[in-house]
């Protein structure tokens, strides 16, 4: 036994104090708006500080040298950037992109049901779930409510309930037929839509105990729990953008605590090392002479074609804005300068090998947990690598701090290709691309695993991104 445990590859204490930072992060941000709520309140913590679109912000000299700043879009897409202090008009942009959304379920707009004496909640499934792993678990509901407030003003409030509400229970194998068992196959209508209480009305009185009428397309037990958790009246809630989530924590599990699983994983541990890279990389602004941005968008899950998605103007937004506040007017030739100087890394998670179905993968890419992050290829445009952007990549992870280990994936020719942020950003802005990611296993599962040790190790090649990249570009001459 002694000589298996010292044969088990070590987690450091590094690796696994970060793993758990990252868990604390996921399990805050149930949606979207959590993460970027979540992410506002760490950059403000570091000394960030918030700017708002409709403002000018060349007139107002908001936007200075070894500055920190970030600004959201419709709550759930989050851009942060910082000037480095040697920054000069014309300088290039270091990009790390991510998505702040999964699939997950959604609640419809009218989502009062009832059926064989059961209060339920219709949803909408929200991208490409694998929607049976949502069957028996403790979900819960969390989101952004617009609230009219005493003045009859409206608010955007967001709500995140803790305690388990819903449930979506499975079939018992006794009323399934031979073919049923053989195949679990879900109907995204009729079979994903979860319970929440007793259709008594001895036991569904919390509209009238409110003293207000509810919004008619939702059960007044449905909203009379999102309006004491606001501490308002239901008639105040006007409207909401609702996601269903999973109340278990995240865990790190495992002989040596080598494995991560949590919801969401697919995009947040992105958005998380990206945040953290930004902020360790602002201690040290004052010699840096580019502009360091992360930028963390809505709707990848669902093609990103939104006003806050990635195939939204924000990325071309903020080079032309901070450039206006920093070039002194020297006019939109050196922005087109400061592209071809820039770079983005679209950060999405990746398909690591799986145990039980190896053949999925092509043998000399098969990424691992724990393994490195994966530089992501494919020749028709599913990734925006490339053989100079992949280069730049290894080559970061050369010259980090601490060893930075790296994995190549390409999808079999038998096999489908997934796609990211990255070739939509790259065409969009013409900025030099390449996507990376963290090795995953079960992507797209309520609850998806990754290696505690590829958190560290994403956070630490973004580091070197951020530091060493414009020395790198210097040194080539292609």
């Amino acid at each position: 036994n002694t000589s298996l445990r010292q044969s088990m590859p070590s987690v450091s204490a590094e690796a696994k104090g970060l793993a758990k930072d990252l868990l604390a992060f996921v399990d805050a941000s149930p949606t979207p708006f959590q993460v970027v709520s979540v992410v506002a309140s760490r950059l403000t913590n570091a000394g960030f500080v918030e700017l708002k679109e409709i403002d000018n912000w060349a007139a107002g000299g908001l936007v200075q040298k070894n500055g920190k700043y970030f600004f959201s879009r419709d709550g759930s897409t989050i851009v942060a950037f910082a000037v480095g202090g040697a920054y000069e008009a014309g300088n290039g942009f270091k990009i790390i992109g991510a998505h702040t959304d999964s699939p997950v379920l959604k609640v419809k707009p009218a989502s009062k049901k009832t059926a064989q004496g059961y209060i339920q909640v219709a949803v909408e499934c929200y991208g490409g779930g694998l929607w049976h792993t949502w069957f028996d678990r403790e979900l819960s509901i969390a989101g952004s409510v617009i609230v009219e407030k005493d003045d009859g003003s409206f608010v955007r409030e967001l709500v995140h309930i803790k305690r388990p509400l819903l449930r979506i229970p499975n079939l018992c194998i006794h009323l399934q037929t031979a073919d049923e068992r053989s195949k679990f196959e879900v109907n995204k209508e009729s079979h994903l839509v979860p319970l929440l209480a007793m259709a008594d009305a001895a036991l569904n009185k919390t509209a009238e105990a409110a003293g207000s009428v509810a919004d008619p397309r939702h059960g007044n037990e449905f909203i009379g729990i999102i309006a004491a958790e606001l501490g308002c009246k239901t008639s105040a809630i006007k409207d909401f953008d609702l996601t269903l989530f999973d109340t278990q924590p995240g865990q790190c599990w495992g002989a040596s605590e080598e494995f991560v699983s949590a919801p969401r994983l697919d995009n947040q541990v992105h958005c998380f090392t990206s945040m953290e890279a930004l902020i360790e990389h602002c201690k040290e602004l004052g010699t840096d002479e580019g502009v360091n941005i992360i930028a963390l968008f809505d709707h990848e899950e669902v093609g990103s074609e939104s006003t806050h998605g990635a195939g939204s103007p924000i990325i071309r937004d903020i080079i032309e804005r901070v450039g206006d506040c920093m070039n002194a007017g020297s006019g939109g030739e050196l922005q087109k300068v400061s592209v071809q100087k820039s770079f983005i890394i679209s950060a999405d998670v990746a398909h690591a090998v799986h145990p039980n179905y190896a053949s999925k993968h092509e043998a000399n890419h098969s990424p691992l947990l724990n393994g490195g992050t994966v530089i992501k290829t494919n020749n028709n445009q599913r990734y925006a690598t490339n053989a100079v952007t992949g280069f730049v990549v290894r080559e970061l992870a050369r010259r980090a701090d601490v060893q930075v280990k790296i994995q190549e994936f390409c999808v079999r020719n038998d096999c489908p290709c997934g796609s990211t942020i990255g070739p939509m950003v790259s065409a969009l802005t013409g900025i030099r691309t390449v996507d990376v990611g963290i090795p995953s296993l079960s992507m797209h599962s309520i609850r998806e695993t990754i290696g505690t040790e590829d958190v560290l190790n994403s956070l630490k090649l973004f580091i070197s991104f951020f530091r060493n990249f414009r020395a790198l570009d210097d040194a080539c001459h292609f």
